[in-house]
């Protein structure tokens, strides 16, 4: 590569210009390599890519954003809730079979969330538009996956009334709560997103918080009711604020209701 660029300056040649692009985008290509092609990724794809995202760029090397027109598509197809609900939503699949799905892209999912962490320092993210969005995709994921496991267990016993089956679902949805409060957790290092993060953290809440109470209107969101009152406090953010007293608000409704 050195000797072509060399003679390049002696020599300015169109044609050559045009190979040393060409050798500088083939070398970029062949260094990371993503399935951009495929219409939907798989579970075996997302556990590629995301051992090639945490462990294959080197430390000062930039990771692929939303901001970067060359790389924008790997973290669109990163997140894209479709490669999930493409066989989550198949009405024609086994439930057993979804469900086992399902739990194999929630194992990946929670490697993706190591990918684009890092701060500066000022102790800002350097991506949180991208860390957002891994955890949205995150979000809606759950919302499938613990669905299924609950229908799942109501389809398997022989009285989805009796207590036992009733303790094992409520046991389910509390499980997926406690995992919706890490998501709300974040509003204690606002400082370290953006004010377009902030936006982004705050559309996580309203979208996936308000689906998971319409869901299940009749759990218990006590903790998360008392936790969201305790950051709204904390928070300086009024776009923050504002969907946490939206979700409190929610809350309350389902409570008037019992």
């Amino acid at each position: 590569m050195k000797n072509l660029k060399f003679h390049l300056m002696k020599k300015s040649n169109p044609i050559i210009l045009a190979l040393l692009s060409l050798a500088f985008i083939n070398c970029k290509t062949e260094k990371h390599q993503f399935p951009i092609e495929k219409r939907y990724w798989d579970t075996e794809d997302y556990n590629k890519v995301t051992l090639e995202l945490n462990y294959g760029y080197e430390s000062d090397e930039k990771l692929p954003s939303f901001d970067d027109p060359e790389t924008r598509v790997i973290v669109e197809k990163l997140t894209d809730h479709e490669n999930y609900k493409i066989v989550l939503d198949d009405e024609e699949l086994g439930i057993r079979y979804k469900n086992e799905v399902a739990e194999t892209f929630f194992k990946e999912w929670k490697g993706m969330t190591d990918i684009y962490d890092a701060t500066d320092r000022k102790d800002k993210f350097l991506y949180d538009k991208e860390l957002l969005a891994v955890w949205h995709f995150g979000l809606g994921l759950q919302l499938k996956n613990f669905k299924l496991g609950y229908d799942q267990i109501i389809e398997n016993a022989d009285d989805p009334n009796a207590k036992q089956v009733q303790r094992r679902l409520n046991s389910n949805i509390n499980t997926l709560i406690k995992n919706y409060l890490i998501y709300i957790d974040k509003v204690n290092n606002e400082k370290a997103f953006s004010e377009e993060g902030k936006s982004k953290l705050a559309e996580g809440i309203d979208t996936y918080y308000t689906a998971l109470i319409e869901l299940y209107p009749d759990a218990d969101y006590g903790e998360m009711k008392k936790k969201a009152e305790l950051l709204i406090k904390k928070s300086k953010s009024d776009r923050i604020k504002s969907s946490l007293n939206a979700l409190i608000e929610l809350i309350n409704s389902k409570e008037d209701k019992e």
